[in-house]
């Protein structure tokens, strides 16, 4: 298996008042907003694309990092691997996952009709 249904259902849980899906990509899942992808899920670990501002911020916390598709590949560019103590509080994992929805929809509606990248 290759991501663990407790992270899936969890993701999918804190994301349930937005319209979000989930597809396979990169041996893990990523998970969408609209034609945006706004979360990467890699065996238990959740990563998160966030503003400038909210990764500098999420990085500072304990057990946060960049997240990586694969053990041996580039850090996906904005995506912040959140800590365990994080995503393991659930109001606290809503208010960040709120956070990076709300960022990859602000790009999509000031976007000028180039894709901003991934």
């Amino acid at each position: 298996m290759v991501y663990r249904p407790l992270r899936y259902e969890q993701m999918m849980r804190a994301a349930e008042a937005h319209d979000v899906r989930a597809r396979r990509m990169f041996g893990g899942m990523g998970v969408y907003s609209g034609e945006k992808m706004f979360a990467f899920l890699m065996e238990d670990e959740i990563g998160l694309k966030l503003s400038p501002d909210d990764y500098a911020e999420a990085m500072a916390l304990e057990g946060a990092g960049p997240m990586h598709p694969e053990p041996n590949a580039e850090p996906m560019r904005e995506y912040c691997k959140m800590p365990k103590t994080l995503t393991n509080d659930y109001e606290a994992f809503v208010v960040w996952v709120e956070r990076s929805i709300n960022y990859v929809r602000k790009r999509t509606s000031s976007s000028t009709g180039s894709s901003a990248a991934l």
